[in-house]
């Protein structure tokens, strides 16, 4: 259980009163409930408030059901399909609406700007149990708008909209203030109970039980608010509970810290070692070699005579027969050999190959192309045509659909760019973190591509364990680092990796059999490491 489960759980004990013993010698909440009708009348008659059509009193009936009644009307039914849990004896179901003065701040508007400048305070000021007012804005207010829009000392505030509905913070300052309209304010009708209060909203948040139903954007109105059901306990027992809960929550916050600071070590240990297993893998030290595998050099032959019959079948161009051979001579340099020019590479060859190992081009053994490039009108969400991936659609290792993906039709995505099984993709535009971050198709995929930001890396030799391993080779520190070094800045936080740089990467190539072994080792070990 991670610190947000442990906290909301202790909430919901509280609010059911399984926090803290019950004490059959408190005064039950229907005597403070009594206490609160009664304040209420007294107000009305000084005319401070006005009388709420709506107010109800909630009780139990003979056959054990619940029964609201409206006060104004008469009106009964039963709500037993509202009650959610059972509360203790001396306990009490109401509304917030009936425990509290509910009124919101002034609608900002230069249509209403006469009275006096007046400091206000918005849902930017309040947030959890605590308030920030080093940016508060000034607005006029007449006398009566400051009467009605204005917090004091003691008011539970309430946010109303936005990603921030329902924060809530008791304004505890000795001086008014007044409000914005996006701010709800609960004037308890007695002292003392709205800390308790408090948790309870925090708790319905938490839960995705608060916002106002049928709303387009989530929210908190007036009447959601003043309508929610609250289990109300005795005012000593709130006391009780809201005294337990400062004693526990703080520890919870304690425990959270150090849980969320073990979850990250442990993502960054997972991370490092899975990045130390791949450098291991493409260095020749994560399995033995064996001598007798057919060595990496009648590989590459192979995918050499893989191209040039692509080429005769029409599938690539030409130009992809120009490629270079890389050695070691009796110099003990390492040497690229394109057509009759040779050069001397030894000093961008990065660690020394095992017997049996060659090294290669990316752009040698694999064709680079990006994905479709459409027009904005071309791309739908209807979920017909050709799926597009993009880059929010590449994990490392993983591949998943997600609910905006675009579609576009079938005749405007060439037959070259549809998913083939062994592809490997990755972002071609990307920020800097996700370079790198390289995911393979396992089967074909004839109703799939990418976008035009995401390079398609297809194997000449299309084979599983040639491509799983390029995988991990492409997902090695080594060549991100490479990837890094290429990378163009686009715009304020992307980078962009040039295709004939990535194609130009240098790759240690293992036998067949080797990268086969490799690959069953760096997929055994992960496993591991997630458990």
């Amino acid at each position: 259980m991670n610190g947000k489960q442990l906290k909301n759980s202790i909430l919901q004990w509280a609010i059911q009163g399984k926090l803290i013993p019950q004490d059959p010698n408190d005064e039950p909440a229907s005597v403070l409930l009594e206490k609160i009708r009664v304040e209420k009348e007294r107000l009305i008659k000084e005319g401070k408030i006005k009388r709420d059509k709506k107010e109800s009193i909630i009780y139990r009936g003979e056959d054990n059901s619940y029964y609201e009644k409206i006060l104004a009307t008469g009106k009964v039914k039963c709500i037993d399909d509202e009650i959610p849990f059972e509360i203790p004896n001396g306990w009490e179901w109401t509304r917030i609406g009936s425990v509290f003065n509910h009124a919101s701040g002034k609608q900002q508007s230069s249509n209403k700007n006469i009275g006096t400048p007046q400091k206000f305070i918005t849902t930017s000021n309040l947030y959890w149990g605590y308030f920030i007012l080093d940016n508060v804005k000034i607005m006029n207010f007449t006398e009566e708008e400051i009467k009605r829009c204005s917090a004091t000392k003691g008011d539970l505030l309430v946010c109303e909209g936005g990603a921030g509905y329902g924060r809530s913070a008791i304004w505890h300052f000795d001086y008014d203030i007044c409000l914005q309209n996006h701010v709800h304010r609960l004037r308890p009708y007695i002292n003392g109970i709205c800390e308790y209060v408090y948790y309870f909203i925090y708790l319905l948040k938490e839960s995705n039980n608060l916002t106002s139903v049928g709303t387009a954007m989530p929210g908190l109105s007036a009447n959601r608010l003043k309508g929610l059901l609250l289990p109300f306990p005795p005012l000593s027992a709130q006391k009780r509970i809201v005294a337990q809960l400062g004693v526990l929550l703080p520890l919870i916050a304690k425990y959270s810290d150090v849980q969320n600071s073990l979850d990250k070590l442990n993502i960054t240990i997972n991370d490092k070692l899975k990045k130390s297993i791949l450098q291991e893998a493409i260095q020749g030290r994560l399995v033995s070699q064996d001598p007798t595998d057919e060595p990496a050099s009648i590989l590459l032959e192979r995918i050499k005579a893989e191209k040039v019959r692509l080429v005769e079948d029409g599938v690539l161009k030409e130009k992809v027969l120009v490629s270079s051979t890389i050695f070691k001579g009796e110099d003990n340099k390492y040497y690229e050999q394109v057509g009759s020019t040779r050069l001397d590479i030894s000093e961008v060859i990065p660690f020394e190959e095992p017997n049996g190992w060659r090294w290669c081009r990316l752009k040698d053994i694999c064709s680079i192309f990006t994905g479709a490039t459409f027009k904005k009108e071309d791309a739908t969400m209807n979920g017909i045509g050709i799926r597009v991936w993009r880059g929010g659609n590449i994990l490392p290792f993983a591949l998943i659909n997600k609910p905006d993906d675009l579609y576009l039709p079938n005749e405007k995505v060439k037959d070259n760019i549809l998913l083939k099984k062994n592809d490997i993709v990755t972002p071609a535009v990307t920020s800097l973190e996700n370079i790198g971050k390289m995911a393979r198709t396992e089967y074909d995929m004839p109703h799939t591509t990418v976008g035009g930001f995401v390079f398609i890396i297809r194997p000449f030799f299309s084979v599983d364990t040639l491509s799983q391993y390029l995988l991990n080779l492409l997902s090695s520190p080594i060549l991100i680092e490479y990837m890094k070094t290429i990378t163009n800045k686009s715009g304020q936080a992307f980078y962009n990796i040039g295709k004939e740089r990535l194609g130009q990467a240098l790759l240690p190539i293992p036998p067949l059999a080797e990268q086969e072994r490799i690959v069953e080792k760096v997929s055994q070990t992960f496993d591991k490491i997630k458990v």
